[in-house]
């Protein structure tokens, strides 16, 4: 008996391990409408990971946008983010990032936000939340920090900061005017 006990929870344990070795950190999932959604997981970086991704884009025009789930003004305007990502999204220029500033322990609730959602743009979680003080104002100096905040940039160069909700018209005029 003590035998097939040990059998069963070796097989078991073999089985276990191989379902999670095959299963990757996150997945795109197609859903209505091609869109994809990222889920499982998402990156938490630090403010000179997120400096460097910002540098690393220096060919495409790039949507900076800092938001939490705890935000009403973030939530209410996402919707308008996501759908102008979509129009764009195929454009090789162009590139949409979405950073959270949720705590990191609310990391499952940002991944289901992403989920329910259905943000269809890049998501990182920022952790780095003890420091706000110091790379707030290396984004913009009189961010106070509240959010949302927008930044968008050309070529690596930051054109224009917007503090506070943005409407869909004033996202889409901004992207039109700055993008060729």
């Amino acid at each position: 008996m003590k035998k097939i006990f040990s059998v069963i929870v070796l097989i078991f344990g073999v089985s276990l391990g191989f379902s999670q070795e095959n299963t990757p950190p996150y997945q795109e999932i197609p859903t209505q409408n091609e869109k994809r959604v990222i889920i499982n997981d998402i990156p938490m970086i630090k403010y000179e990971l997120l400096e460097q991704k910002i540098k690393e884009e220096k060919d495409v025009f790039l949507v900076l946008n800092f938001w939490s789930t705890t935000c009403a003004p973030c939530v209410k305007e996402l919707p308008d983010f996501i759908e102008v990502n979509d129009k764009l999204k195929a454009n090789p220029k162009f590139k949409m990032l979405l950073v959270s500033l949720d705590r990191a322990k609310d990391k499952e609730r940002v991944i289901q936000f992403i989920k329910n959602k259905t943000l269809t743009a890049e998501v990182v979680l920022l952790d780095d939340i003890k420091r706000m003080n110091t790379w707030i104002p290396k984004f913009e100096k009189n961010w106070d920090g509240n959010i949302p905040v927008t930044i968008f940039y050309k070529n690596g160069e930051k054109i224009h900061f917007n503090d506070g909700e943005m409407s869909k018209e004033d996202l889409e005029n901004i992207i039109v005017k700055n993008l060729n």
